[in-house]
């Protein structure tokens, strides 16, 4: 990724979003950007994993944890996972956990903030829907971009 997000903001501001949302950076990558794939759950992290066992492809996983800080929805197994199998990312309107191991893997995660609580296994949840984060709509295959200032979403057409 070349391109900040504030100056994607300043080249095309009108065709993009942006979640109000302060995410903090957890993993080894600051800068990264894909298409987006999607999961609604709540304090269950049984479909943030099932997805991100599978080929990412480049693709940014946005979470919408409703932004429970109440237990994590991805710790470094699941992230692990995430980075050998080619996600570009995975930004999480939440909690993650073990921060330390997070920042020495090669991928993008942003969430809330952290807790050492793991997540119920129930399998709830919705994947490849569109979530609102922030004030912004983020619908399957829209492109994300993040960096050290945020997140931008463009959405195609």
């Amino acid at each position: 990724m070349t391109t900040s997000t504030a100056d994607l903001w300043d080249e095309r501001g009108d065709a993009l979003s942006a979640p109000t949302t302060q995410f903090r950076d957890f993993g080894g990558e600051m800068r990264f950007a894909g298409p987006a794939r999607t999961v609604r759950c709540r304090e269950d992290n049984v479909l943030v994993a099932r997805l991100l066992e599978t080929p990412g492809d480049g693709a940014v996983l946005i979470v919408d944890g409703g932004g429970s800080l109440a237990c994590a929805l991805m710790g470094d197994r699941i992230a692990g996972l995430a980075a050998a199998n080619g996600w570009a990312g995975v930004i999480i309107n939440g909690a993650v956990r073990d921060s330390a191991a997070l920042a020495a893997l090669p991928i993008g995660i942003k969430a809330l903030g952290t807790n050492p609580r793991k997540s119920g296994k129930q399998g709830a949840g919705e994947v490849d829907v569109p979530v609102e984060i922030g004030g912004a709509l983020i619908r399957p295959g829209a492109l994300v971009t993040a960096d050290e200032d945020g997140v931008v979403v463009e959405h195609r057409p």
